[in-house]
């Protein structure tokens, strides 16, 4: 990413945390406004800084900017953890020098928690959200990884080309929409590596959701949640899902897939892993 995209990303990120913020919220008169959320001068004020100089921010231009300034920013746009760091990045282009040189390197160990996790999926994402490594559950609910396409065992760009799996997906939309928020929060922190940018590139040519969504500069760091699938052998199967990162490397994501306590999913996942089984003798 060149300076100039750098600036317009800067740009279009904080005119969309401004247009979000309420000015009744901030004891502003709402009155009649030709844009909604709050205008620069308000976002100035909040900030204590000029509104020549927030003005200026905003249009993209190449000014020198503080980290203690960019602090006042955060709060008077009400940025979450992640949007706040991703607002540092994208003006300081400071992310820490071994997150560049960092190795993505999956060892046996890895592996081996991966395979002997056995209730559900799980698999390791790298940088790029890159599918580094899976166990064998996770190839029965999202596909055989190792018969896919390198590009393809991208977990962003799986999750909005393959249409296989956005049938099973229950309420696939608002789990697009989180996977983007929360892939946008990690690729401040890789400014310029060339094949981070090529998938957006991609992305934004193949997909018209992302093409629609990635304009709107959400941020999310959510590292939990739950997804529910209908599948069309066993019916419905409910996951609690939680990712978390090597110790290692900051790089390298667990995420793991743990059948909802209660429901019948352990149940019917276990009969889908055995009719995978059966089929797989016959192959």
């Amino acid at each position: 990413m060149d300076d100039a995209q750098r600036l317009r990303e800067l740009k279009d990120f904080l005119q969309t945390r401004r247009a979000r913020l309420s000015p009744e919220e901030f004891g502003f008169p709402s009155g009649r406004r030709r844009a909604p959320g709050l205008r620069r001068e308000e976002v100035a004020q909040l900030a204590s800084v000029s509104t020549t100089w927030y003005t200026w921010l905003e249009q993209g231009r190449d000014i020198r900017v503080s980290a203690q300034v960019l602090e006042g920013l955060a709060r008077a746009l009400q940025l979450t953890t992640e949007e706040r760091t991703h607002l540092f990045m994208l003006a300081l282009q400071q992310p820490p020098p071994e997150l560049d040189t960092q190795q993505e390197i999956i060892s046996s160990v890895h592996q081996q928690i991966l395979d002997h996790y056995g209730a559900g999926p799980a698999y390791m994402t790298g940088r790029r959200w890159d599918v580094l490594a899976w166990n064998q559950p996770a190839s029965i609910l999202f596909g055989d990884f190792s018969a896919m396409p390198h590009r393809e065992r991208n977990f962003v760009w799986f999750f909005f080309t393959n249409t296989a799996h956005r049938r099973l997906l229950v309420d696939w939309e608002d789990h697009a929409q989180f996977v983007l928020a929360k892939f946008r929060s990690t690729c401040s922190r890789y400014l310029g590596d060339e094949k981070l940018i090529e998938l957006i590139e991609d992305l934004l040519r193949v997909s018209p959701e992302f093409r629609q969504w990635w304009p709107r500069h959400d941020v999310f760091g959510r590292p939990f949640g739950r997804k529910e699938y209908e599948h069309p052998i066993v019916g419905r199967l409910i996951f609690d899902y939680t990712a978390f990162v090597a110790a290692e490397s900051p790089d390298l994501r667990f995420v793991v897939y743990t059948p909802l306590p209660g429901s019948e999913t352990l149940e019917r996942f276990r009969k889908l892993q055995e009719l995978h089984k059966a089929k797989s003798l016959f192959i």
